[in-house]
C-alpha cells in the first residue's frame, strides 16, 4: 500500500512513453497546484483505486466460492492468498524491472493486464483455472505499488508529493472498499462470474484514465539491472535488527487484519446473522475509518513517539478483532470499524518508519517491507481458514490475536530501542 521514495537524485533523461493524449510537459518537476499536478494527482487515485479493487474483490465472494465449487473456508481464501504471495515475490524484482522500461510503462502494463485477468475470471469460471488466474495477476499487479513512490519521488517537487501520495493511498484504500461493496452486491443478484466482468471492466477504465492523464517522465534515466547492487542492499537491510522488526511488523499487522476480511462473510451469512451477500458486501464501508486514521495517527505519532502510537493502533486493531465475537450485529460492525482504524494506523506510521530508518537503499527496504507485509496476508490469511473450519469463529478469532499479540509486543519493543532505529 504504501512505500518509501527512492534515494537519489532526479536525473534529467526522459523516457520515451509520451502518449498523443498528454501534452509534453517543461523541463522541471511538477509543482503543486498546476494543471500537471492535478492530472498526475487524477492518475495516481485513478490507479490506486484500480489496483486494489481488482486485488480484494474477491473476498465477499468467497463463501460462493466455496459453495459453487464445494470448497472449505481456507480452500476459498487462496483466490486471494495466491495473488498476494506472488505479488509479495514480484515486487522485489518490479522496482528493478522499470529501471529499464520506465515507470509509467509499467504501471499501465500492470492496470491493462491485471483488468485482462480478471476479465477472464468471467470466462474460464472453473476453480483451477481461477486460481491461475490470480495468480498471474499477482505478478501484473506488482508493477504498480512497487513504482508509483518513485515515480512521485523523481517527478513531484516536494511540496506536491506528500499531497499526491496521500491521494494514492487514499485511492487504494477506497479501490479495496469500492471493489469489496462492488463485488458483493452485483453477486447477490447475478453471480460472482458477472461480479468479476464488472470489476475487471472498471479496471480497464482506470488504466485508460492513467494512461491519458499521467503526465510523461521528466526526469528518469533507463539503467542497466544492478543485481549485486540491489542484493547488496537487501543483505544491508536483513542484517539490521531494527529494519527485521519493522519487517516482521508489516506481516503480523497485515495477517491479522486480512484474514478477519477474509472470513467475515462467512460469519455474516450464517446464523444469527443471516445476511444476504449484498449486506455483507456494505460491510465494506467501514474502510472509511482507515482513511481517517492513517493521516491522523500518523501525525499523532509525529508528537507523541512512532512506536507508542503505533502500539495504541495495533490495540485497537486486536479489540475490534474481539469485538465480532458478539452476536450483536452492530457490536460487530463497530469492531470491523475499530479494527480497520487501527489497523491503517499502524501500518502508515510503520511504513514511514522504514523509509526513516533505511539511510540508504529505501527502495529495497520498502520492498522488503511490502515482501513481509503481503506474506502476512497470504499465509495469515489462509491459516485463518483452517482455524475456521476446525473451531469456529471463537478459534478463528483466538489465532489472529496470536500476531496481533505480538505487533503489540514488537511496537513496545521498537518505541523502546527508537534510538537505535
Amino acid at each position: 500500500m504504501s512505500s518509501a521514495p527512492p534515494a537519489g537524485a532526479p536525473l534529467s533523461r526522459a523516457d520515451t512513453t509520451v502518449s498523443p493524449a498528454v501534452p509534453a510537459q517543461p523541463p522541471g518537476h511538477i509543482e503543486r497546484g498546476t494543471p500537471a499536478f492535478w492530472r498526475a494527482v487524477v492518475a495516481l487515485f485513478a490507479s490506486g483505486f484500480s489496483t486494489f479493487s481488482l486485488l480484494y474483490f474477491v473476498q465477499p465472494l468467497m463463501p460462493l466460492f466455496a459453495h459453487d465449487f464445494g470448497l472449505s473456508a481456507a480452500a476459498s481464501s487462496l483466490a486471494l492468498s495466491l495473488s498476494t504471495a506472488l505479488l509479495a515475490i514480484s515486487m522485489l524484482a518490479a522496482s528493478a524491472v522499470s529501471e529499464r522500461l520506465g515507470r509509467r510503462t509499467l504501471m499501465f502494463a500492470s492496470l491493462l493486464g491485471s483488468a485482462t485477468l480478471t476479465t477472464a475470471m468471467a470466462l474460464f469460471p472453473q476453480w483451477p483455472a481461477l486460481l491461475t488466474l490470480r495468480a498471474l495477476m499477482g505478478i501484473t499487479l506488482s508493477g504498480l505499488p512497487a513504482v508509483a513512490m518513485a515515480y512521485v519521488g523523481e517527478e513531484m517537487e516536494p511540496r506536491a508529493a506528500g499531497l499526491a501520495m496521500g491521494l494514492y493511498i487514499g485511492g487504494s484504500a477506497i479501490g479495496g472498499m469500492s471493489g469489496r461493496l462492488l463485488a458483493g452486491v452485483i453477486a447477490d443478484g447475478h453471480g460472482w462470474r458477472v461480479a468479476a466482468l464488472v470489476i475487471g471492466l472498471i479496471g480497464f477504465a482506470g488504466a485508460v484514465l492513467f494512461w491519458r492523464t499521467l503526465p510523461a517522465s521528466r526526469h528518469f534515466k533507463p539503467r542497466a539491472l544492478d543485481l549485486a547492487g540491489a542484493l547488496g542492499s537487501f543483505r544491508s537491510h536483513l542484517r539490521n535488527p531494527a529494519m527485521l522488526r519493522l519487517f516482521a511488523q508489516g506481516f503480523l499487522l497485515m495477517g491479522g487484519f486480512v484474514a478477519v476480511y477474509n472470513y467475515i462473510g462467512f460469519r455474516l451469512l450464517a446464523p444469527p446473522f443471516s445476511l444476504s451477500h449484498a449486506v455483507v458486501g456494505m460491510v465494506s464501508v467501514v474502510y472509511l475509518a482507515g482513511i481517517v486514521s492513517s493521516a491522523w495517527m500518523g501525525d499523532l505519532a509525529a508528537r507523541l513517539g512512532h512506536g507508542r502510537v503505533m502500539a495504541a493502533g495495533v490495540l485497537l486493531q486486536l479489540a475490534g478483532a474481539l469485538l465480532t465475537l458478539s452476536d450483536n450485529l452492530w457490536l460487530l460492525v463497530l469492531g470491523m470499524a475499530v479494527l480497520t482504524f487501527g489497523f491503517f494506523g499502524a501500518h502508515s506510521i510503520c511504513s514511514s518508519w522504514v523509509a526513516r530508518a533505511a539511510r540508504q537503499g529505501r527502495a529495497q527496504a520498502s520492498s522488503l517491507y511490502l515482501f513481509g507485509y503481503y506474506c502476512g496476508s497470504s499465509l495469515i490469511g489462509l491459516g485463518g481458514g483452517y482455524a475456521l473450519d476446525l473451531a469456529g469463529w471463537n478459534g478463528f478469532i483466538g489465532l489472529v490475536t496470536v500476531p496481533l499479540a505480538l505487533a503489540a509486543a514488537n511496537a513496545i519493543l521498537l518505541a523502546r530501542r527508537a534510538a537505535a532505529v
